[in-house]
């Protein structure tokens, strides 16, 4: 049976929107804390809103100001609790999940004092991120009522550690590009190219950790979504600031985006490829602080041209495999290691004592993947 019910949350302005719910035996007790929490910035009567995703929150955090009262609270199996709590001209929202990431809301009847609940309900409910082995990336997705971001801790090695996973030609571009700074930064597209299992992704890892003082790492998990809905690509391009303070330099990863800015791009993708040169240095980049590195498997010839142009790149490396004297110097043997070496990912194959198979109608002990 459905039901329709007004929201009780007049206004003193007649020109304040009336808003009304409408509830079946499909919505649940958390669709309903949802819906009040939504209505007094929907009506007008809350005009400012402010939001904060959290992670690792803290099992004692209240996520509340104090003397806060509780009005409505919902829990599910899944260990997910939704509460609605409000205080003298503001509401607000708390979702809590198993996982211990949070997401808190809240409207009010001013900016000042929307962003002054907000910043007591979180303030010292984050544990800190872990030790020195990880550092902090964000993840966008495209959800069902716009972009999705969580922020996660992945691991990272340091670039000293991992550089001679990488072959000396293009070690010394790479040191190059681990040690720049935002004074340093001439070109907005940093483009990662070469066979699978070179160790790009590794590399992008060590990349966050180097830049992590004074840039941001997100990883775009849909990027075919992200040049085809304007929407959305705003969304990720204006960002998410930890510490509205200060705001830092952002580098969006978008992997495997091999059609994105192959020769045909323009032709296959759309408007995607123009979209995505507005954001490397166009007046969408130009209004906000941001690189952008894709990784690619395919060879630099077959790249758009005007990806690659002079200007446009801040780093653009072959990342190939090691040689063959390198790689036997890296597995301490040259046993398995075929004249034409071998890459990153075979090498951990090799190491792990697994066989991989040649090449087709290849007699030699050259490794294939």
């Amino acid at each position: 049976m459905s039901v329709i019910r007004e929201v009780p949350f007049p206004g003193p302005d007649e020109s304040e929107l009336p808003m009304n719910i409408w509830v079946d035996d499909t919505d649940s007790a958390i669709d309903v804390i949802d819906a009040l929490a939504l209505s007094p910035f929907a009506t007008g009567v809350q005009p400012w809103s402010r939001l904060a995703n959290l992670e690792r929150v803290r099992p004692e955090a209240t996520l509340s100001p104090a003397g806060a009262r509780v009005v409505r609270t919902a829990q599910v199996e899944d260990g997910s609790e939704s509460r609605l709590i409000c205080g003298d001209g503001w509401t607000l929202r708390v979702v809590r999940h198993r996982n211990r990431s949070a997401t808190v809301s809240v409207t009010a009847v001013s900016e000042e004092l929307a962003r002054s609940v907000l910043k007591e309900s979180i303030d010292g409910a984050e544990e800190p991120a872990p030790d020195t082995d990880h550092v902090e990336m964000g993840f966008w997705w495209r959800g069902t009522h716009g972009g999705v971001r969580s922020e996660k801790p992945i691991t990272a090695q340091p670039w000293e550690e991992i550089s001679k996973n990488y072959s000396a030609k293009v070690r010394p571009a790479l040191d190059r590009l681990m040690a720049v700074d935002p004074a340093e930064v001439n070109g907005r597209l940093i483009l990662l190219h070469g066979q699978p299992g070179t160790g790009k992704t590794t590399l992008l890892r060590s990349l966050a950790r180097q830049w992590r003082e004074w840039c941001q790492v997100d990883c775009v998990l849909d990027p075919e979504r992200l040049f085809n809905e304007p929407g959305y690509l705003m969304e990720v391009a204006v960002g998410y600031d930890s510490d509205e303070d200060q705001q830092r330099w952002r580098l969006l990863v978008l992997e495997d985006c091999d059609e994105l800015i192959s020769a045909g791009a323009k032709a296959m993708a759309g408007q995607g490829l123009s979209r995505l040169l507005n954001l490397t240095d166009g007046l969408l980049g130009q209004g906000r602080d941001v690189l952008v590195a894709i990784t690619t498997n395919e060879d630099l010839t077959r790249l758009h041209p005007a990806v690659i142009r002079p200007g446009r790149c801040l780093a653009q490396v072959e990342v190939g495999p090691l040689s063959r004297d390198e790689a036997a110097r890296w597995l301490g043997s040259p046993d398995g290691v075929g004249p034409a070496g071998a890459t990153l990912a075979e090498l951990y194959a090799l190491r792990a004592g697994r066989d991989l198979p040649q090449a087709p109608g290849d007699d030699s002990t050259g490794l294939y993947l």
